[in-house]
């Protein structure tokens, strides 16, 4: 374990914790198994299943970030994240696996810390595609509210461009 990267880890996330160490150990992994490091532009995709500290770990050290686009949401809740390199075509699904040890919250941190990444972790291949590079979209305005929001999240609603804050749903299916 790289010692300054964890703390720098830290630094970041604010805080020592085990969610922490699951997403610097899945970085170490991704870093291991896929042979990548940090990512300038979108060539590095994580895409997490779950939204808790490990993902501090994987922004800073893979350089994935929502912003960037290279940083997904898939909400299933799981503590697993899917890495795609855009440049080799390679992809790796690491997924933690249940742990019925019984410890405490340092024990536990220092377990995943220390523990071989095939101990802690499942090696998968995703079960869906590499979602395409970040895209630029024209604004459009609100004509509820008068907010912009990018043209593939609006609706039309009563003839009107609405946003999706202003959107009302309409269905009668069960």
């Amino acid at each position: 374990m790289d010692k300054q990267l964890w703390e720098k880890a830290v630094a970041f996330h604010g805080h020592e914790c085990p969610g922490l160490a699951i997403g610097y150990k899945a970085y170490e992994a991704a870093k291991e198994k896929l042979k990548v490091g940090f990512s300038k532009d979108e060539d590095i995709v994580c895409v997490t299943e779950n939204d808790a500290c490990g993902v501090d770990a994987i922004q800073l050290l893979l350089g994935c970030s929502f912003g960037k686009g290279n940083l997904i949401y898939r909400g299933t809740g799981k503590q697993a994240f899917s890495f795609f390199n855009r440049t080799t075509g390679e992809s790796m699904r690491i997924v933690l696996k249940p742990s019925d040890k019984k410890m405490d919250r340092g024990e536990r941190q220092a377990y995943l810390l220390e523990a071989p990444i095939e101990e802690i972790f499942e090696f998968k291949t995703p079960k869906f595609e590499l979602p395409e590079r970040a895209r630029i979209f024209t604004t459009i305005a609100c004509e509820d509210c008068g907010e912009g929001a990018p043209e593939h999240k609006i609706r039309l609603m009563e003839g009107k461009r609405v946003c999706l804050d202003c959107f009302k749903d309409y269905s009668r299916e069960l």
